[in-house]
């Protein structure tokens, strides 16, 4: 399609969105965008629907006001806005992921920080920030669909990896699709485990240098192997790989 990114970022998010899902941190909602390589006040996202049923003609791209340019002429999803509001205040990004992973929310609500605790959790980085929208914008069904809403919860990540969203779910990024995964995934991981520490006793949590030398070991081949293992993992790819 005109415009569109090359053929390896397409595939990449269709896969994204099915891994997400197979790995459950997507279900029926969130969604997951990649940054156009060469064009980088665009973006590539699915149009309205579940993510393990995306396809590649469900793919729109949307500029950085959320508004459609190219591909499926269907409603897009209601927080596009988020996406948008993160490629505008974040040049090093290059994939977003939106998610309402179950083990994530109580860390929203309680006022327990979501900390990594295990090497493969410290792609979270070690501090997570939690945005409240009733702060600044007062009651709402809290979607995030305005630009000003948008650009606090994105001013509330700054450069960090992830940011938590009060009563809502969390918002990951990363350098490139599976970066962003990977990130995603282990939050969801690390915060299962957390809460399970957290009922046998006190928890000692990896401190700061321990966690920027975990992430940092963690990068490139670590993201391409587990990549790797997650797409076989799918059910159609476990068949037909």
């Amino acid at each position: 399609m005109s415009g569109f990114p090359p053929p390896q970022v397409v595939d990449d998010l269709v896969l994204a969105n099915h891994i997400l899902s197979n790995e459950g941190v997507l279900d029926a909602f969130g969604h997951v965008s990649a940054r156009h390589p060469t064009t980088p006040d665009r973006f590539l996202i699915s149009q309205t629907r579940a993510p393990e049923l995306v396809e590649t003609g469900d793919l729109q791209l949307l500029d950085l006001r959320g508004e459609r340019v190219a591909g499926a002429e269907g409603r897009s999803y209601e927080e596009v806005a988020i996406h948008a509001a993160v490629y505008r205040g974040r040049s090093d990004v290059g994939a977003v992921v939106h998610s309402h992973a179950p083990s994530v929310i109580p860390f929203g609500v309680t006022g327990v920080p979501l900390r990594p605790i295990y090497h493969m959790g410290s792609v979270i980085g070690h501090e997570i920030k939690v945005w409240d929208i009733a702060q600044r914008f007062g009651e709402t069904d809290l979607l995030v669909r305005a630009a000003t809403e948008a650009d606090d919860l994105a001013a509330a990540l700054g450069g960090r990896t992830a940011v938590l969203m009060r009563g809502h779910g969390c918002v990951v990024t990363g350098a490139d699709l599976r970066a962003a995964v990977f990130a995603a995934v282990y939050l969801e991981r690390n915060a299962t485990l957390l809460a399970a520490s957290l009922r046998l006793g006190e928890v000692r949590g990896l401190s700061k240098a321990e966690t920027q030398r975990a992430s940092e070991m963690l990068r490139g081949r670590a993201g391409d192997r587990a990549w790797e293992y997650w797409v076989r993992r799918l059910p159609h790819r476990a068949t037909n790989p």
